[in-house]
């Protein structure tokens, strides 16, 4: 099977990394990849977003099925044209793809189906906003609707900070469109669960639970990022609680859309937080989580190939997956002033020292290679280091020791990754 993978980042490495291990893989192209990627398959100079010319690859070099992974090019309605034009193609089209597209739509789609989510209120007018916001207790949370490469959110611990984000998205335009309708939520305690759902629409199948990082900086503190980190399974759920998670967050939305005549296929990614009142909603992203892929990914056992092309072809018949039972966790290594600006262009070194380690495996999400075979940093979150081992501790163990290994200008990392689950198992071996 000839496949193509659209995007760049540690995501599309780990998706890289894994169907290259497919035994129906016959040859494996990505648009437009990075340094790393290039080691698996054919890196091709095409954008993930120039949706014309990636068809017209597809098309003249016979792919079988294109996996995407980011989610503009799914907003943007890349599954339409390749269905139009008759090729397999991974990822949920224009209409399903609104759940990441507009957090509106989302959020609404969720009362509908009586999804548990945080109470919210949408405004397009600043004004409104801002006197909304005062009348509020703080921590309030504010959301550009459309897409915002991750950083359309803000935590307001103060009115002024709420005000600010609301003038920066509405007036300012800081998002451009995507700012122009916000919506204000209110703020939910507790700890963050990620749930990845497989489905074409009708049938689910959950990839292991996960939790990621998205705060900047250690204790949960600084800017919202991408992600930062990530550790697979999460400890803060068993199987049954997964089980229930899936069908009243998961389940419900997909069937929600389905009864509006909208199919669902690809996967579905649910943010969740877990308070005292049970799991809550945060959002949902219609592509793999960035870096919860690639701290699930190492633990699967599962042809994913296999189960990828089956739902682009309309019918996903694998019912179970099977998983290395070793905990997982992934380090993200990221360029000095991110999720803020920052540059480009240091060398990496210490990547072959870092991956010779057993179980180690370093992602690459912003790097490009130099002619002179010498790898440099082309983005904000450059790699993600992920490791497998025994215990969760002896996986963030490893992890840490290979980012010890590497260095580039400006290098940071959060050294608390996995921390809150370390932390509750010594609570659950105290009580």
């Amino acid at each position: 099977m000839k496949v193509l993978i659209v995007g760049s980042g540690g995501r599309e490495h780990a998706l890289a990394w894994k169907i290259a291990q497919s035994p129906q893989l016959t040859k494996l192209f990505v648009a437009p990849g990075n340094a790393g990627i290039a080691k698996l398959g054919e890196c091709v100079n095409i954008k993930a977003d120039d949706i014309s010319g990636l068809l017209a690859f597809a098309k003249e070099n016979e792919i079988d099925l294109t996996i995407v992974g980011p989610e503009a090019p799914l907003v943007a309605g890349i599954v339409d044209q390749f269905e139009a034009a008759g090729l397999a193609i991974f990822g949920p089209n224009q209409k399903a793809a609104q759940m990441e597209g507009s957090k509106i739509f989302a959020k609404e789609l969720m009362a509908e189906a009586k999804v548990p989510t945080a109470g919210f209120k949408i405004f397009t007018d600043v004004n409104e906003a801002k006197t909304y916001i005062i009348e509020q207790e703080p921590p309030i949370v504010i959301k550009a609707d459309g897409l915002a490469a991750g950083k359309g959110v803000v935590l307001a611990a103060s009115v002024e900070e709420g005000i600010q984000a609301v003038n920066q998205m509405i007036s300012e335009q800081a998002f451009g469109e995507a700012g122009r309708r916000v919506v204000i939520e209110k703020h939910l305690e507790g700890s963050e669960l990620s749930v990845l759902i497989l489905t074409d629409g009708e049938s689910v199948l959950p990839l292991a639970s996960s939790q990621d990082h998205k705060r900047a900086n250690d204790n949960d503190r600084g800017p919202n990022t991408g992600g930062m980190g990530a550790y697979s399974p999460c400890p803060l759920v068993n199987d049954q609680n997964l089980e229930e998670i899936v069908k009243s967050t998961g389940e419900s939305i997909i069937k929600k859309l389905a009864e509006k005549g909208i199919v669902y296929r690809g996967i579905l990614y649910v943010g969740l937080m877990l308070t005292d009142k049970g799991p809550h909603v945060l959002e949902y992203n219609v592509r793999f989580g960035d870096p919860e892929t690639q701290a699930v990914l190492p633990r699967l056992k599962t042809d994913l190939l296999d189960i990828l092309h089956q739902i682009a072809k309309g019918k996903l018949t694998t019912q179970s997956l099977e998983w290395d039972e070793r905990p997982c966790v992934t380090v993200v290594m990221a360029s000095g002033g991110y999720p803020g600006s920052y540059q480009k262009g240091f060398p990496v070194n210490g990547l072959e020292e870092a991956a010779q380690a057993s179980d180690v495996v370093v992602f690459h999400a912003g790097t490009a290679s130099l002619e002179n075979g010498q790898i440099v940093t082309s983005g904000g979150r450059v790699l993600a280091v992920s490791a497998l081992g025994e215990t969760l501790k002896a996986a963030r163990d490893a992890a840490y020791q290979a980012v010890q290994k590497i260095s580039f200008k400006g290098a940071f990392y959060r050294g608390d990754i996995a921390h809150r689950a370390l932390q509750s198992d010594v609570s659950m071996k105290n009580s």
